[in-house]
């Protein structure tokens, strides 16, 4: 699903997370706050519906990466998508893949967000990373708090960990994913600005 606003200043590629897709109730919301503030947004599944059955296919980082990579390709050849920065917007699982696809020197990647992501998935890939990465994790969200500071100590690019008080792994309470999509549009916004 590919939505744009008027005069887009960038296009952000949202790879899912774990048991997650195109439809998921929480990405489309940081969709729509990205459009509001002049991005354009591409959602897109990973993983066929048979993939996602297998609980493996969710944890394939290589795959999910190739997926990534094919939909950032996808991107450079569209006219109305080809000339933005690209960006990328990776939760659970996904931001990993997000990771190895901006680790990629010929990616392209203008910044990288990971919502209550798994960075640490990723690798040695993070320390290839040159694209600006914002993580940002829930405060209640114990282990995965740790695995994004290890994750964040391994970058080398410009980075950011935001611990969102009180939020769990997937910012269901009340006020939380509006807390993270102001951090993703204000991010976007500020690495895809040409001034």
């Amino acid at each position: 699903m590919l939505e744009l606003p008027a005069t887009p200043i960038g296009v952000v590629l949202f790879a899912h997370g774990s048991g997650s897709g195109r439809f998921s109730p929480r990405n489309n919301y940081v969709a729509a706050q990205l459009r509001a503030a002049g991005v354009a947004t591409l959602l897109l599944d990973l993983l066929t519906p048979q993939e996602d059955a297998l609980q493996q296919n969710r944890f394939d980082i290589a795959l999910l990466s190739r997926r990534l990579h094919a939909a950032a390709t996808w991107l450079g050849t569209e006219p109305l998508s080809a000339p933005l920065p690209l960006g990328l917007f990776g939760a659970s699982t996904g931001a990993a893949a997000a990771l190895r696809l901006a680790a990629d020197s010929g990616s392209g990647v203008a910044a990288v967000v990971s919502r209550g992501g798994r960075p640490d998935l990723a690798g040695a890939a993070l320390a290839q990373v040159d694209a600006p990465t914002l993580l940002i994790v829930g405060g209640e969200d114990g282990v995965v708090i740790d695995l994004n500071r290890q994750a964040l100590a391994a970058l080398r690019c410009e980075k950011e960990l935001v611990v969102v008080p009180g939020a769990g792994h997937l910012f269901e309470e009340e006020g939380k994913l509006e807390q993270v999509a102001a951090l993703a549009c204000a991010w976007f916004v500020r690495h895809f600005d040409p001034v």
